[in-house]
């Protein structure tokens, strides 16, 4: 499947580029090839120790953002403004989606529901044409709930032992 959708964006991008009379550069699809082999959310800095490590195929750091600039119109690639933070994600074969994301930690997993994606396909807007979606729910994840509620906690142990 993963060498299928690899395919069909290399073809994509190849036909892109002919239109519009582009160039054809490897770094491009060197570029496309690393963005479509990685897991879920990645940063820029990560895109370019990918290529420079694992591909031995090192880009400029002004290289790799026209680059995504240019997948992300032609909807290859999706950009997400995390707190704080700026990830991509391939978005070929994945473009609706959603995302819990932890407001202590920055944790980002992503999630499906049917009934969310229900929803949203019968959802009627007008003079729109739904292509997918992203959704974002911010909220506290289990590891940081545990923390908190052991340093309340001893917060609280504390203020007993004080006061006796």
């Amino acid at each position: 499947m993963k060498d299928n959708v690899k395919s069909t964006v290399r073809n994509i991008l190849s036909n892109y580029l002919e239109q519009n009379t582009l160039r054809k550069t490897p770094e491009r699809f060197a570029i496309l090839d690393a963005v479509y082999s990685m897991d879920g959310h990645f940063t820029l800095d990560e895109l370019g120790e990918k290529l420079n490590d694992e591909e031995r195929f090192p880009v400029s750091r002004a290289t790799l953002y026209n680059t995504l600039k240019l997948f992300m119109e032609l909807r290859l690639v999706i950009r997400h403004r995390f707190q704080g933070s700026t990830k991509y994600e391939a978005c070929y074969d994945n473009n609706s989606h959603s995302h819990q994301i932890c407001t202590v930690c920055g944790k980002v997993t992503e999630f499906k529901s049917k009934k969310i994606n229900d929803a949203i396909g019968a959802l009627h807007l007008r003079r729109f044409r739904k292509d997918g979606f992203s959704l974002y729910v911010y909220g506290i994840c289990s590891s940081c709930q545990a923390q908190m509620t052991k340093q309340a906690s001893k917060r609280n142990s504390r203020k007993v032992n004080n006061n006796t």
